[in-house]
């Protein structure tokens, strides 16, 4: 039976969870992660997470840092044990992947994450950075709509880094981002992913 590609999108996965270890493995970091069915990148750490960690600047050392679609944590991880004094709020809206990444942040030692679903997160915080691969296949409005509840929360000298497939619409997503009036400029294209620096607009 196929499962629809929505089921990371929800809040429950209706997919029978089927628990399995992936690798997390960048410049200081060496990690096992706990992932599951049901949640992004259940059988490894998704190519294009991949190449945004790898590719996108450092986080700022301090500050709050966001992972906006968090999965099961490897984005939250990495900012965590990078920048262990900044706070790094893990949003995600599948129950399934919030568990997975409390249980990896505490194996990973990183008491910075807060794994918390959209609407736990204090309407006033404001972040110094956010780093996404966005859930695109949910489709174009659903991505426009999270993209600008959150992207608008940066501080003034903040910035979002996005990674998205070239052939699933990053090129219009910038264009469409810059008519919303932030600055937009791609900072790589690598293996068909563009990395997206996204800045609040003047």
């Amino acid at each position: 039976m196929s499962i629809p590609k929505s089921h990371y999108f929800e809040a429950r996965p209706a997919v029978v969870s089927k628990p399995r270890t992936v690798h997390l493995r960048l410049p200081g970091i060496d990690l096992e992660l706990q992932a599951d069915r049901g949640v992004f990148g259940s059988k490894g750490v998704d190519l294009g997470t991949m190449i945004l960690l790898r590719e996108a600047p450092p986080p700022p050392s301090s500050g709050d840092l966001l992972d906006l679609g968090c999965g099961y944590g490897p984005i939250a991880l990495a900012l965590a044990l990078w920048a262990p004094e900044a706070r790094v709020w893990a949003v995600d809206v599948n129950e399934r992947a919030l568990d997975l990444t409390r249980t990896n942040a505490e194996a990973a030692k990183t008491p910075n994450v807060a794994a918390l679903p959209p609407e736990q997160v204090p309407l006033e915080a404001r972040f110094d950075a956010i780093y996404s691969n966005p859930p695109v296949r949910v489709g174009k409005a659903p991505l426009h709509d999270l993209l600008m509840r959150w992207l608008p929360r940066l501080k003034p000298n903040g910035a979002a880094y996005l990674v998205v497939q070239r052939n699933l619409g990053s090129d219009s997503l910038a264009k469409w981002l810059g008519e919303q009036g932030f600055g937009v400029r791609r900072l790589r294209s690598k293996k068909g992913y563009r990395v997206l620096e996204v800045r609040p607009g003047p």
